[in-house]
């Protein structure tokens, strides 16, 4: 199994549903280029070229195929990489990229509110224990990804928030992510996909945020809504998360 994170985000947002996944699976879990302990990227990423990235991870672990898992951006590079024929499934948890073409919303709201995350992040990186250390701050720290937060271990809280802090080049890697667009050719797609949404996502709100993979590029896809949980349901309902991977 293969977990993609979203954007700014590391690998261990998977930590807490990764005891589940590694009592049945080989699980790999990479932290993407640009993104804090992930390896340097030659410029500014694109979507595209954290595809490859990807699949050269996969390559070097041995993976031909694999069931691929993603969040926000990684749960977009699932798909992406089951069009390429490097999924023997994918699960995808509220996936980036669907929102209308024609919806200019999207693009808008989604820079400001990383540009907007990062800099808050950078400003609380060097408080961060104070921060985790009490309930407002761990409540704080992630509202705009979980409803839950009282069983997320501050220490990751912590970490989660430093890694955004350290993610480079985010407003040059949202700018190309614009300036190319969101494009998968589900036609190739041919294993089985199963899409999870939590009501009460602010990132990427559902329905909206789900147009073109309900109308136009995956209506045929299993779709799981998950009540009151919000962007991140790994981190959000981690036990139940678990089971849908």
């Amino acid at each position: 199994m293969v977990c993609l994170h979203g954007f700014t985000d590391t690998w261990r947002t998977w930590e807490l549903v990764l005891p589940w996944l590694e009592r049945r699976y080989d699980v790999l879990a990479p932290t993407l280029p640009s993104h804090a302990g992930g390896p340097p990227p030659a410029g500014a990423l694109a979507v595209v070229e954290a595809a490859d990235a990807i699949e050269r991870a996969m390559d070097e672990a041995g993976f031909a195929t694999a069931r691929l898992v993603g969040n926000s951006l990684g749960g977009f590079l699932a798909l992406l990489l089951a069009a390429r024929g490097r999924a023997d499934s994918a699960v995808a948890l509220a996936p980036a990229g669907g929102w209308a073409v024609d919806d200019p919303v999207f693009d808008d709201e989604i820079v400001t509110h990383f540009t907007a995350m990062q800099e808050l992040a950078r400003a609380a990186a060097p408080y961060v224990d104070s921060i985790v250390a009490s309930p407002d701050g761990r409540r704080r720290a992630t509202e705009f990804i979980a409803t839950n937060y009282e069983h997320i271990p501050p220490e990751l809280i912590a970490h989660q928030i430093v890694g955004v802090a350290a993610c480079d080049d985010v407003g040059p890697m949202l700018e190309i992510a614009i300036r190319d667009g969101w494009n998968l050719d589900a036609s190739r797609i041919d294993c089985p996909v199963r899409i999870v949404w939590g009501t009460k996502d602010v990132v990427l709100p559902w329905p909206s945020a789900a147009v073109r993979f309900r109308e136009e590029w995956l209506p045929q896809a299993e779709y799981v809504l998950l009540d009151g949980v919000g962007h991140c349901p790994q981190l959000d309902v981690p036990a139940e998360t678990a089971s849908l991977l």
